[in-house]
């Protein structure tokens, strides 16, 4: 069968307008009462990476939240909660209360879920994973509701439907696990399985507003003006890829998602509801790293570190925090504040230095970083 993604039109983040595109692209997809149950305890898991103000389209805006929210309450859907594992350290509270969700959820009365403890996880079924450590408020819940944003990533190209359920991992671990998978494709594996062991309801991308460029926290918004939802996370994301004139076959999370099973990414597979045709949303000149194959038409030279590509630092930009050591899941750091002769330690003072012979080219530093300061560049001779 064929593969459903509803593709609703929505310009702008105003409340009755994205309660109307979420209410009729669930109604084209055969209603809430095709995903969830009344007596159903549902997660609304948005994506919260950081600390960032909506409008810089680092996050799940809180606008379609509440609308998702809404709409199950209204369809008699009221056992809800909502969370998420951002990368950044600390209080996840704090972080729904930066980035507008917060607000929301108090008002509606919706509780944050435990994302402070977790749970092993076993998954015989796992082609590349078969152990995960899973947050306690994704078990405690019967099903799950993924909102999603759309995005660039600098690892898999792109941030959407599958890579967004990689929140459910508890805490660090996710640092862990770019560490044991540290290329685009055991990556991209490793979310399939996940994908399978948690089998989300729904899966429903704002991409009202997206991010293009060096995403997924330092890019750039761009209006995209629509709303995706489908309960095939690999036929949301080869949607958005359509959108953007992205060939789905180059993105891992995507043409892992076909092969193992998760869901479909061929045009011929996948049946467009909401808009008569897609080319009519279509921005062509959307900034994301376009080279063939996984890795790009340059792909073997990422085999020879000097030349890969790299995360690198703008010093200008740059202010000496230390988030991107912090975040670094190698056990040896492949970055490091320079160590000062007179204290032999790490100096703050400095920008932190590389060591490339290390670094795995994850790229969570420059997804965590909170000046932007970070940008991921090939090496030309």
């Amino acid at each position: 069968m064929k593969s459903k993604v509803a593709v609703i039109p929505c310009e702008g983040y105003e409340d009755n307008k994205v309660y109307e595109a979420i209410e009729k692209g669930v109604t084209l997809l055969g209603g809430w009462e095709s995903f969830v149950k009344p007596d159903e305890t549902i997660l609304l898991k948005p994506n919260l990476l950081n600390r960032a103000n909506p409008d810089r389209a680092v996050t799940t805006h809180p606008v379609v939240f509440e609308a998702v929210a809404q709409n199950l309450r209204d369809k008699g859907i009221s056992r809800l909660s909502y969370g998420d594992s951002p990368g950044h350290p600390g209080n996840v509270e704090k972080t729904a209360e930066i980035c507008g969700m917060k607000g929301v959820a108090d008002r509606l009365g919706i509780p944050l879920a435990d994302f402070t403890r977790s749970r092993t996880v076993e998954f015989v079924r796992g082609r590349t994973s078969r152990k995960f450590e899973i947050s306690q408020g994704v078990l405690d819940s019967d099903g799950i509701v993924n909102i999603c944003k759309m995005k660039t990533h600098q690892l898999e190209r792109i941030t959407g439907g599958v890579k967004n359920m990689f929140g459910c991992v508890y805490g660090m671990n996710k640092g862990a696990f770019h560490a044991k998978y540290p290329d685009a494709e055991s990556f991209a594996q490793m979310l399939i399985d996940l994908n399978h062991l948690l089998k989300a309801r729904l899966h429903i991308m704002d991409g009202i507003v997206a991010m293009e460029g060096n995403g997924p926290a330092s890019g750039t918004p761009v209006k995209m003006n629509v709303i995706l939802i489908s309960a095939d996370p690999v036929a949301l994301d080869a949607t958005f890829c359509r959108l953007v004139n992205l060939d789905p076959s180059t993105i891992p999370t995507v043409y892992y998602g076909s092969v193992f099973g998760l869901g479909h990414w061929k045009e011929g597979d996948i049946e467009i509801l909401g808009v008569d045709r897609l080319d009519d949303y279509c921005n062509p000149h959307f900034d994301v790293l376009r080279e063939k194959g996984f890795g790009g038409k340059w792909a073997y030279l990422d085999k020879l570190k000097f030349l890969a590509r790299k995360p690198v630092i703008l010093k200008d930009k740059c202010i000496r925090c230390g988030a991107c050591v912090d975040v670094c899941p190698l056990e040896e750091k492949a970055l490091l504040f320079p160590v000062s002769e007179t204290t032999q330690i790490g100096a703050k003072k400095e920008v932190p230095v590389y060591n490339y012979n290390k670094c795995i080219r994850c790229y969570c530093c420059q997804e965590m970083c909170p000046e932007q300061a970070i940008i991921v560049k090939r090496k030309f001779i």
